[in-house]
């Protein structure tokens, strides 16, 4: 006699719930710069999955190397991760080609310097260095910063294309505001250079400029992030812009090899 027990089909999305991917992913987003460390019960609280789907995922994640273990038993995010991270091409290929004169920058300034790059409607820091007395500062490498209220987010919205800009338009409270952010974008394309203060966490002037590629596109910004009222944002321009416009030559050329 056959058997007559169903034979799960290979490839096919659960009948309910979402697919293991999903979860996966999930699981893995629940991590950010303030849950760095998560047991299974946290994880299961910030994803809504059942603790023993929670627990399942976490262990054969930490199998693959995506997760690692703290000495508390903690979920942590696994080197796995960050060896697939380093590979991508809108982030190598920039470091790669800005990393010695972000060293320059550093340098001749003794402050932070960072790259970033424009993910969606958000800036991502793909480099940063930072002198041992520099200000303090909550900008981390892999960490996103908004456009429309940081030195880089200024470049890189300043570069977008109308429709970004209308979608952080539209974030603001007031026309006045939105007014206000147009003609700051207007004056950072004319200036090719944004000049940023900002109160926390402590009290700093930014001064970034448009990094491009091969088509005069913005690709990513870079910055000088100092202490306000240690000297006048605007020392800073020309250092700034030189950086930018060396690395826009790397990439231009490094582009046109490709």
């Amino acid at each position: 006699m056959a058997d007559a027990s169903p034979v799960p089909r290979r490839g096919k999305r659960p009948e309910q719930g979402d697919p293991v991917i999903d979860r996966a992913l999930s699981l893995l987003a629940a991590f950010d710069a303030e849950h760095r460390a998560l047991g299974v019960v946290e994880l299961s609280r910030r994803t809504g999955m059942p603790r023993s789907t929670t627990s399942r995922l976490a262990a054969r994640l930490r199998e693959w190397g995506a997760l690692e273990t703290d000495a508390r038993g903690r979920y942590v995010v696994g080197l796995r991760l960050f060896e697939i991270a380093s590979l991508a091409p809108r982030s190598h290929g920039l470091r790669e080609a800005a990393l010695p004169y972000l060293e320059d920058l550093h340098e001749v300034t003794r402050q932070h310097v960072l790259l970033a790059v424009r993910e969606g409607g958000e800036a991502l820091l793909v480099e940063r260095l930072s002198a041992r007395a520099a200000v303090e500062v909550a900008y981390r490498v892999g960490g996103r910063m908004p456009l429309h209220d940081t030195g880089v987010g200024l470049v890189l919205l300043a570069g977008a294309g109308a429709d970004v800009r209308d979608a952080q338009f539209a974030l603001l409270g007031t026309p006045a505001e939105v007014a206000t952010l147009r003609r700051r974008l207007a004056q950072v394309r004319r200036l090719g250079v944004a000049v940023f203060d900002r109160r926390r966490p402590a009290p700093v002037s930014s001064v970034a400029a448009p990094v491009r590629d091969h088509a005069g596109r913005v690709v990513a910004a870079v910055s000088v992030v100092v202490p306000a009222g240690s000297a006048r944002p605007q020392a800073y321009e020309q250092v700034v812009r030189t950086a930018a416009l060396s690395i826009s030559r790397g990439m231009g050329a490094a582009q046109r090899r490709g």
